[in-house]
């Protein structure tokens, strides 16, 4: 576990960007669509939903993505948990991420019911199962005993975080797939598509969200 915290500046008082990466934690044109257009449909979720689902992440940040897909979730009227695993090595003060969220009124409900109970490790909402594991993804992920059936693959920009985009770390994620499984991200960058595909993935660069051209979608073969 690290006792390292994220560090942050705010771009217009309201979009955190880390200090370390000089990078936003979401769009600067709209954070939330931009999750459900990557990480959501980049999944084919809330299609693939199914009692016991799991999803797994690369940077947890603000939580945007983790609430987003919660409220599909219940929205798409399941009752039980969805199991959510998040592996962060500079995770946020709630106090950031509570100013954060604030910019995504339509999560408020959501946002309120986790920050409520968050700890910063482990969360039980009945319909959401939370863990976030803290600490380098290169060394966490290969020890997690779990398998994710959608994995949300966003850290900060490969041009300025390239550790969480190497191809061991791709292979990690492989081996952390359910079969048939997929994996999201916003970044179409090269070498993190054939790391991708190095690991056993069928890669496919697809339109991105807004300003960005093209994102990566993948389904484990």
């Amino acid at each position: 576990m690290t006792d390292q915290r994220a560090e942050l500046s705010w771009a217009d008082d309201t979009i955190p960007v880390s200090d370390r990466f000089d990078d936003p934690y979401f769009s600067l044109q709209n954070g939330l669509e931009e999750t459900r257009h990557v990480f959501l449909a980049g999944n084919d979720l809330p299609t693939r939903f199914a009692p016991g689902f799991r999803i797994a992440e690369l940077g947890f940040g603000t939580g945007l993505n983790m609430l987003t897909v919660w409220a599909e979730w219940e929205r798409s009227g399941q009752t039980t948990p969805l199991h959510f695993t998040s592996f962060e090595a500079y995770p946020m003060d709630p106090a950031d991420m509570s100013r954060a969220l604030q910019a995504f009124p339509e999560l408020s409900d959501w946002s309120a019911r986790f920050l409520a109970h968050w700890n910063g490790k482990t969360c039980d909402l009945g319909t959401l199962q939370v863990h976030v594991i803290q600490g380098d993804a290169r060394q966490t992920l290969a020890n997690w005993k779990g398998a994710a059936d959608a994995w949300f693959l966003d850290g900060f920009s490969p041009a300025k975080n390239p550790e969480l985009w190497e191809s061991d770390l791709m292979a990690h994620v492989a081996n952390h797939t359910a079969p048939g499984g997929t994996a999201a991200t916003y970044t179409a960058a090269g070498f993190v598509r054939r790391g991708l595909d190095a690991a056993g993935f069928t890669v496919t660069r697809t339109p991105g969200y807004g300003r960005k051209r093209h994102m990566t979608r993948a389904v484990l073969d």
